[in-house]
């Protein structure tokens, strides 16, 4: 499939090949500020984004369905933990390896080829009375096939967006999760109520096959970034190199140490349900809560790319960074819901830094590493978000949820310090191009 008939849109590579395999610091891109009508314009971010608009739908009901089912089984709050941390597991396990997948093999071809595998084992797990090992292996496989899908739609998008549209669809995508998360808290339940947990897993299976579909239909093949085709020298080379690139350069470093931030801002979310039973609500409070954060990040995102330059997006990080983490502190002084709910907000609000932050990770690392690179961001992304939460879980039990919350916000300040001081020494280059792969 070809875009000749897709109208051309400033900031974009569409029907460019040498556009597209250049590196980034060569191409001569005006710095432009865009809106989100032109990376909508773009046939194929038009796919990108459907695709994870079906996968969102059903993995929100999936997720739900899958807590409901164990709990309903084992009526075990342990059990049922387990089964969330077989969420957060696969990343830790094998997402640098299984990205590099990414690098390797036709990255439009590694989404339709998960998609479809995990169509069918979510159709498995939607099998009535299906022995809960075996769910739980089910689930932890389609979390696997998660990572290199992830990786190929990450490093796709930076090829069919560039510059600043670049920008406007991941926030573009990024809003779309948020609302999504929003959305499935709200009436995700009420849903699942409506339609059972095996026709919800049903469901998910479907959402897989329309993903697939939609990749199929609206992106063009391209080769593999690295070659090889996946033999045993290739592969670890791939491993090697990518990892001697993200972690070997200062400015990719520090790129990534600001996503990984998000694990002490993270920390409310965590342990809303004690937190709202600190102001004597319960889960209709907790849900609430819950949902002050995406609905700021949301409004971040919006305002970041509509209202902050180019120029100016990443000058801003550093200070968006401690707005992300401030209003936790003040949770130590046990503020009224309404309050909480608001300076929540607002620590969302701040963490759309991590838009900019994104944008220029991506933009750093040469096309034929990128999914690695994204994978191992990924990966550690987990790590912190999981120690977060089960630290400040484990804190929570002993200080209250709320001086924890405000502990947390103090670290990530700290944190956030230092990052900024770091960032001040490395920000004057000019280029984004920070290193290079062999070929």
């Amino acid at each position: 499939m070809t875009m000749a008939a897709e109208p051309e849109v400033p900031g974009t590579a569409d029907g460019d090949p040498a556009a597209e395999s250049a590196p980034r610091s060569a191409r001569s891109v005006p710095e432009r500020q865009a809106t989100f009508r032109d990376a909508i314009a773009v046939r194929e971010f038009r796919g990108l984004w459907a695709a994870q608009a079906f996968a969102l739908v059903g993995d929100q009901l999936a997720g739900l369905a899958i807590a409901a089912l164990v709990y309903q089984r084992t009526e075990s709050a342990l059990l049922t933990a387990f089964t969330y941390a077989l969420t957060l597991l696969p990343p830790l396990i094998g997402g640098p390896l299984l990205s590099v997948l990414s690098d390797l093999f036709p990255r439009r071809r590694v989404m339709i080829c998960c998609d479809l595998a995990r169509a069918c084992l979510v159709a498995l797990m939607a099998v009535p009375h299906m022995p809960l090992p075996v769910l739980c292996a089910l689930l932890f496989a389609n979390m696997l096939l998660g990572i290199p899908y992830a990786s190929s739609r990450a490093a796709t998008l930076s090829i069919v967006l560039r510059g600043d549209t670049y920008v406007a669809g991941n926030a573009l995508i990024g809003i779309t999760n948020q609302a999504g998360s929003v959305a499935g808290l709200v009436v995700g339940g009420t849903v699942l109520g409506l339609i059972g947990t095996q026709v919800a897993l049903a469901v998910n299976s479907v959402t897989f096959l329309g993903s697939a579909l939609v990749i199929l239909t609206l992106l063009r093949p391209r080769p593999a970034a690295r070659t090889g085709g996946g033999r045993g020298p290739a592969f670890w080379l791939v491993l090697r190199d990518g990892a001697r690139l993200v972690f070997g350069d200062r400015r990719l470093r520090l790129l990534m140490l600001y996503g990984w931030l998000c694990g002490f801002y993270v920390i409310p979310e965590g342990i809303a349900l004690p937190y709202a039973a600190a102001l004597g609500g319960g889960a209709a409070t907790a849900g609430l809560l819950m949902a002050s954060m995406p609905l700021g990040a949301v409004v971040g995102a919006v305002l970041i790319t509509r209202l902050v330059r180019p120029a100016d997006r990443l000058r801003l990080m550093p200070a968006m960074a401690v707005l992300a983490c401030l209003p936790l502190v003040l949770s130590y002084f046990h503020p009224p819901l309404w309050l909480t709910f608001t300076l929540w907000a607002v620590s969302g609000l701040g963490s759309s830094y991590q838009i900019a932050a994104n944008a220029a990770f991506v933009m750093s690392v040469p096309d034929a590493g990128r999914g690695l690179a994204f994978g191992l961001a990924v990966s550690g992304l987990h790590v912190v978000q999981g120690v977060g939460i089960i630290g400040a879980g484990a804190l929570a039990q002993v200080l209250g949820a709320e001086p924890v919350v405000a502990l947390g916000g103090l670290g990530g300040l700290i944190a956030a310090g230092l990052l900024a001081s770091g960032w001040r020494r490395v920000r004057e280059r000019p280029d984004l191009e920070s290193g290079t792969l062999p070929p």
